[in-house]
């Protein structure tokens, strides 16, 4: 065995570099040997991190000098030990001043490198999670793990329970008896025109035909003079109108085109009924200053001249709305008596498109108010619609038409109900809006009926009889024409005085026994309100 001869002793030693070569293979064969340790140890525990640790030399050390000062980088490597791919398996050694220092494979050696480290292991451990998994192991994992739809749902709590049960059951009948009060209110308001404007009428001409005293009108003798110039007008025109003529003109049309006359129609009507109710302020506001208005000339040719072109405005819309609902009301009498089952796909195809119109936007308290106000005059309307459909089956129908009469109109009213009670559920679900608001909704419209409401309340019903009062007018005409006696005309007067006074006083009766149930629920509602500090319907 041949021995490497020793440096002469004067010889001064040669130092390599640090990058020499025979420098380089020593070190990697240190490495190698490191390595395998570490292999080793890593096969002794599987899935368990192994940290392995390198004795470098304090000469190694990588040193950088910032601002004068020296300062030391510690080295960070990751390696691969038994050439695994689970998690856990790599080994992280952190390296300074000579020193090893053991990092977890969970833990973070720099702040810097945490979270893209982590995201990388998850991944990899998913990869071979699914990677090792037979179909049959990953079925099982989601049979005995877990519900099977929590991948795609949250687990809920007492306020989603409180808001699917408000949908379903709290909110619905507090909706249809805030509805049928504002439908109520609505036939008391038309009684009233046809029975109390008329009186008032009669006692002011009474009046002055006894004093033959010229008198300046009150503010309430020129509303009521307006409001009865505008129904005489309305009914004139719509006297004119051959309901024969529209009625087979529609009834000639398919049911896609009954569906858009209809909705065309509803939406014109509601159109009209807006604009009408500021028409009539407009009148009234011109009424009042007529009659506080000073008495010499230029004051009152002024506001004489606002009230003829507010009175001129009234009557053309009236007129317009008069022959809107007329020509609904048609349509709807053509659809009942076709033999296509027309009605039902109305009633779907209508309906449903108001619930696709309503559900899905965004409103306020204010706006699912006024649109409650809104239901409850289009119930109205279709109940004049359902008058005129029996006014003109006891003049044309032939045969027994009553039965199938009751069903269809039944079968209107069911729709009208549910399609409401749907759309509110879910308007109120979508804009979580409280049951009780329906209650405090129902509690102003009381307030409104006892005439509790102040200048700076909510939303109150605003409703404009005329048009509806038109056009039952023109519908029961030709009904007592039919029943009048053929005889002479002493005769015939006589029958129009006699059916006239029975319509009156039954109209009367019904204006009487209405508007005192209204006032004692809307006095009851109010006091037990106050009385309990909160709403009749709370839960």
């Amino acid at each position: 065995m041949s021995h490497r001869a020793a440096p002469l002793a004067d010889e001064p030693p040669q130092s390599q570099p640090s990058n020499s070569l025979p420098h380089r293979k020593k070190k990697r064969k240190r490495r190698a040997a490191s390595y395998s340790a570490e292999a080793s140890y890593a096969n002794a525990l599987p899935h368990h991190a192994t940290v392995a640790c390198d004795e470098i030399p304090k000469s190694e050390k990588s040193e950088s000098t910032v601002g004068g000062d020296a300062f030391r980088f510690g080295e960070l490597r990751q390696r691969s030990v038994n050439g695994r791919n689970a998690f856990g398996d790599s080994a992280v050694t952190a390296v300074d001043d000579g020193h090893a220092k053991e990092v977890s494979s969970v833990g973070v050696a720099t702040s810097a490198t945490e979270e893209p480290f982590q995201f990388k292991r998850v991944l990899e451990y998913q990869n071979d999670s699914i990677s090792n998994k037979s179909p049959l192991a990953y079925f099982l994992e989601k049979v005995y793990h877990g519900n099977s739809v929590w991948s795609t749902t949250t687990i809920g709590n007492e306020k989603g329970r409180e808001r699917v049960y408000d949908t379903i059951f709290r909110l619905p009948w507090r909706c249809e008896l805030l509805i049928d009060v504002g439908f109520f209110v609505c036939f008391d308001s038309f009684l009233s025109l046809l029975t109390v404007m008329p009186t008032r009428m009669v006692m002011t001409i009474w009046r002055l035909l006894k004093t033959r005293e010229f008198k300046r009108p009150s503010t309430i003798e020129l509303s009521d003079f307006g409001c009865f110039l505008i129904m005489a007008c309305g009914v004139t025109v719509l006297q004119q109108i051959d309901i024969s003529l529209i009625y087979h003109m529609i009834r000639g049309q398919a049911t896609i085109k009954l569906y858009v006359i209809y909705n065309v129609l509803e939406i014109f009507d509601k159109l009209c009924q807006t604009f009408i109710g500021d028409v009539l302020q407009m009148l009234f506001h011109s009424a009042e200053e007529l009659a506080r208005c000073p008495p010499d000339k230029e004051s009152t040719r002024f506001w004489i001249w606002r009230f003829i072109s507010d009175q001129v405005l009234a009557v053309v819309t009236s007129i317009v709305h008069s022959f809107i609902l007329l020509v609904q009301a048609i349509t709807l009498s053509a659809c009942i008596v076709a033999h296509y089952n027309a009605l039902p796909a109305l009633l779907v195809s209508n309906n449903f498109s108001e619930i696709k119109s309503y559900v899905f936007k965004g409103y306020s308290k204010d706006n699912v108010h006024s649109m409650v106000y809104s239901d409850s005059i289009e119930r109205f309307h279709i109940s004049a619609f359902v008058l005129f459909v029996l006014a003109q089956n006891i003049l044309e129908a032939e045969g027994p038409w009553f039965e199938s009469f009751l069903i269809n109109i039944l079968l209107v009213y069911l729709f009208e109900m549910a399609i409401d009670v749907i759309k509110h559920s879910f308007i109120a679900k979508f804009n979580n809006i409280a049951p009780i608001a329906y209650s405090e909704f129902l509690e102003v419209l009381c307030k409104q009926t006892l005439h509790m409401q102040t200048e700076g309340a909510r939303k109150k019903l605003t409703f404009v009889p005329l048009a509806p009062a038109c056009v039952v007018i023109r519908v029961l005409t030709p009904v007592y024409a039919a029943n009048l006696p053929y005889n002479s005309l002493p005769w015939r007067l006589s029958g129009i005085l006699l059916f006239s006074a029975l319509t009156y006083v039954m109209l009367t009766s019904l204006k009487v026994l209405t508007g005192m149930i209204l006032q004692k629920h809307a006095r009851w509602y109010v006091n037990r309100c106050q009385r309990r500090k909160h709403h009749l319907h709370a839960d």
